[in-house]
């Protein structure tokens, strides 16, 4: 469980990452160079889609940190995990959780998201 909890933590701390030069970096490292990502308000492709969502999400939520909601359960080659978002030492504004599967190197090829709490 430990990989499955590092692949996690190092997942958020590319959400949180607000430079995106070094945040494009951890995504080459992180994710396949075909990742799909799938949620209620997107449906990319590719490292630089995931880097443009990030972008866009932080401009949207100024401030914002993505912390881990809960343990990671995870099995074969694929995780899910519950996160929320929230400016430090506030109530979440939003949360949700994400399964994720891995390719056979262990980078994340497909990212399905899920959204529990969204702002009105």
């Amino acid at each position: 469980m430990s990989d499955f909890q590092n692949l996690v933590d190092r997942y958020l701390m590319i959400w949180n990452e607000p430079d995106p030069t070094v945040r494009r970096a951890a995504i080459d490292t992180l994710f396949t160079a075909d990742v799909t990502f799938v949620d209620p308000t997107a449906s990319l492709t590719g490292p630089a889609a995931i880097n443009d969502l990030i972008t866009s999400v932080q401009a949207q939520f100024p401030g914002y940190v993505l912390t881990q909601l809960g343990a990671v359960d995870g099995h074969h080659a694929q995780a899910r995990f519950g996160w929320e978002a929230a400016l430090p030492g506030e109530p979440a504004q939003v949360a949700g959780s994400d399964v994720v599967a891995l390719s056979a190197d262990g980078r994340i090829n497909q990212v399905f998201g899920f959204l529990d709490l969204v702002p009105a």
